[in-house]
């Protein structure tokens, strides 16, 4: 009964069968017994899953749904909203993880015995993993951090986002902290019980954590606009730049990625706040799942209801929300946090640098994600001014742009130290890693970023200061600073970066742009000649599904990055001719990984291209918006295929059209059938083509170096007019 109250989607069929929407759509029309909605909209209905798997095993559709697709499609349409499924089987999975044996115990008998007990074995888990835990059937009063008792919410109270209540005058009190998890009652677990079992035996085979990762990455990966996630390497670096704390905090953790880098010994413990009920019990179980350390988490606006008030961590680490107008200015202005002076209502990240500041102990480091416009904007300059004077910020960091959302804009990391001792002469320590940007809309060369951020802190730590790199490193005296703007933009206070020899450089770009030129010219087409009517007949012509049908080729999509990092096939790689420059969260999906002589093709955007994969570009992931198409090389050519495919009036033929976007069906794209002599011999014009392309390309971007190379070398003195 339960499992039939779990619901699908028309999309969660096309993904349980391996199909198209399109032909769910046909299966609705053409089968009078396919299963009715029973929720959902008009243009959206919802379906109940049993009843589609019942149907698609009837019409021999599937052979057996998949165990993750199906444990996912049971989360996704859980009756009480997926976040409250994912919260049980969160639970459960750490029950899984630590205590076996019970699981298999009770989960021996009937549904409702499971619902029956699993709540006081649950108890038995979280109380010592997650202290503070509400438990089941009645309010709690707790303390978060054995200093500050709370009001818990009743167990039956809904796991929901929240929303950020809207600036009024005068400013209505905040809620107070609650612990971020609450023992869920015998009769809200009784729905998720067929849910608990799947995610049971998907943790049989993949692991509690791994599952737990899978099935949180898939409801991330499903809201995107709901939640600002901290990328992996982001945060590996600043927990790199925090050291080795005993004791953490992150007072806005989201989906717990800063604590999550940091949870690598059993001796730490980890303190996670956010105004969201949803991340924060989400944060606490992700932790639970990763550390045997005790992990201390609530719910609550963190400036107006702090939950650690008592709290001196040797670390604090904090990605924040960025320019709140409402984050409590009209409540908050005799807060004795304010000890740097009170933020302006549009400084909230100040408000942020000086909760972080408070919440640690003398000596301990705090190390937060902030907006550019902080380091310059002049309502906190007063705020900026204190905070170098006593010595209490002691880095800022510009990031290359993508390093985190938004990601066309270069961020900021604010390290800082709360005074344990007055600097005879304080500097601060500048570093610009703008220089690591990758080119293409791939993530930054984190590599290069970590070492040369590590390198400057490191030795700006030990010794008080760093030798000058300039365009990257360099540690200014505050007095520098401490002038009407206090400007801390890295770039406006680093000399730039010396080029020794910019002559014999641009002189280097000029010989490879003329041997590129020669080479170029030589890869030309020759001149065109004419088909005569008489032997222009139409060609028979095959569609790629047809040839998917008979098993000339497969095709694949992409979009999944699997568990190990791998370079990333992006679609602007694709169509700018360059290598793979992308990333995608990990995940437990399968990646689609590309081979020599591969075609791939963006479906977005319109453009007419296709490219084959060659030796150097085997190997990665296949990103999102992309197809690949492998041919099976006794009956398809590669570069024949790839050269039809991009056939200008093919692509327009196979095409649909929004009023701001095109994509393209590939199954529609056609191509004459050939002997296969004759298709190498197309596919050899076709080989000849790509290579003057690339080669046009190639000079293109060495003029486009040449041409910057002149002028900044004019306009910066290394390189004479004459």
């Amino acid at each position: 009964m339960q499992d039939n109250a779990t619901e699908v989607t028309a999309a969660g069929i096309a993904r349980l069968a391996g199909v198209g929407r399109a032909a769910v759509s046909n299966w609705r029309r053409r089968h009078a017994d396919f299963p009715r909605p029973v929720g959902g909209t008009e243009t959206s209905p919802a379906f109940a899953l049993a009843e589609v798997e019942e149907w698609l095993r009837r019409h021999r559709k599937l052979a057996e749904v998949p165990l993750k697709e199906r444990v996912w499609q049971q989360l996704a349409g859980h009756p009480d909203g997926p976040v409250t499924a994912l919260v049980h089987a969160g639970c459960a999975l750490l029950l899984i993880h630590d205590r076996p044996p019970v699981w298999l115990d009770i989960s021996s008998g009937t549904d409702e015995r499971l619902a029956a007990l699993l709540p006081t074995a649950l108890d038995e888990v979280l109380t010592p993993r997650v202290p503070g835990t509400a438990r089941p059937g009645r309010t709690d009063r707790s303390r978060l951090n054995g200093q500050n008792p709370v009001n818990t919410q009743p167990a039956a109270t809904p796991v929901t986002p929240t929303t950020p209540a809207t600036p009024a005058t005068p400013a209505t009190p905040a809620t107070p902290p609650t612990p971020a998890l609450a023992i869920p009652t015998a009769p809200r677990l009784l729905p998720s019980v067929p849910l608990l079992r799947g995610v049971a035996e998907l943790a049989a085979d993949r692991g509690a954590r791994p599952t737990f990762e899978f099935l949180l990455g898939r409801h991330l990966d499903a809201n995107p606009r709901q939640y600002t996630l901290t990328p992996p390497d982001l945060a590996g670096l600043m927990a790199a730049l925090a050291g080795t704390p005993a004791t953490v905090l992150d007072p806005s953790c989201g989906t717990g990625a800063l604590l999550r880098a940091v949870a690598d010994r059993p001796d730490r413990r980890l303190h996670a706040q956010d105004s969201s009920p949803e991340l924060a019990a989400l944060t606490a179980l992700r932790l639970a799942l990763h550390t045997r350390a005790p992990v201390h988490a609530a719910a609550g606006d963190t400036l107006r209801a702090d939950a650690y008030p008592g709290l001196r961590a040797d670390a604090v680490l904090c990605h924040p929300p960025f320019n709140e107008r409402n984050w409590g200015h009209d409540d908050l202005a005799y807060d004795p946090r304010w000890e740097y002076g009170f933020p302006a209502r549009t400084e909230s990240e100040l408000a942020w640098v000086q909760h972080a500041l408070a919440r640690l102990r003398d000596g301990g480091t705090a190390v937060l994600l902030m907006p550019p416009a902080v380091a310059s904007r002049r309502s906190g300059r007063r705020i900026r001014a204190d905070l170098l004077r006593r010595g209490a910020l002691r880095a800022v960091v510009a990031l290359p742009a993508g390093a985190a959302p938004p990601y066309s804009v270069p961020l900021h990391l604010w390290v800082l130290r709360r005074p344990d001792r007055t600097h005879a002469q304080p500097e601060l320590l500048l570093v610009d890693a703008g220089r690591f940007t990758a080119e293409g809309r791939g993530g930054p060369d984190w590599p290069g970023v970590r070492e040369a951020v590590l390198d400057a802190w490191g030795a700006f730590d030990r010794d008080g200061g760093v030798e000058e790199r300039p365009g990257v490193a360099r540690s200014v005296p505050v007095i520098e600073l401490l002038d009407d703007d206090v400007d801390l933009t890295p770039a406006r206070r680093l000399p730039p970066p010396t080029d020794t020899d910019g002559a014999g450089r641009l002189a280097d770009v000029r010989a490879r742009l003329d041997e590129t030129l020669r080479l170029t010219a030589e890869l030309a087409p020759p001149p065109a000649e004419p088909v005569p009517s008489a032997a222009s007949g139409r060609l028979p012509l095959t569609t790629v599904g047809e040839l998917a049908r008979a098993g000339a080729l497969v095709m694949r999509t992409g979009g999944h990055g699997g568990r190990a990092r791998v370079p990333v096939l992006t679609d602007h790689d694709v169509l700018a001719g360059t290598a793979p420059s992308g990333t995608l969260p990990e995940s437990e999906e399968e990646p689609v990984l590309t081979e020599p002589g591969d075609v791939v093709l963006p479906v977005l955007g319109g453009g007419a291209v296709a490219r084959v994969v060659d030796d150097a570009t085997a190997g990665a992931v296949l990103g999102r918006n992309l197809v690949l198409l492998r041919p099976d090389p006794a009956a398809l050519d590669a570069w024949f295929l790839a050269g039809f495919l991009r056939g200008t009036a093919n692509h327009r033929q196979a095409s649909s059209y929004a009023s701001t976007a095109t994509r393209l069906d590939v199954r529609r794209l056609q191509l004459p059938r050939l002997a296969p002599d004759e298709q190498r011999r197309y596919g050899e014009r076709f080989h000849a083509l790509d290579a003057f392309e690339r080669a046009l390309r190639e000079a293109g971007r060495l003029g486009e170096q040449l041409v910057r190379g002149m002028y900044d070398g004019l306009t910066d003195g290394t390189i004479a007019p004459e």
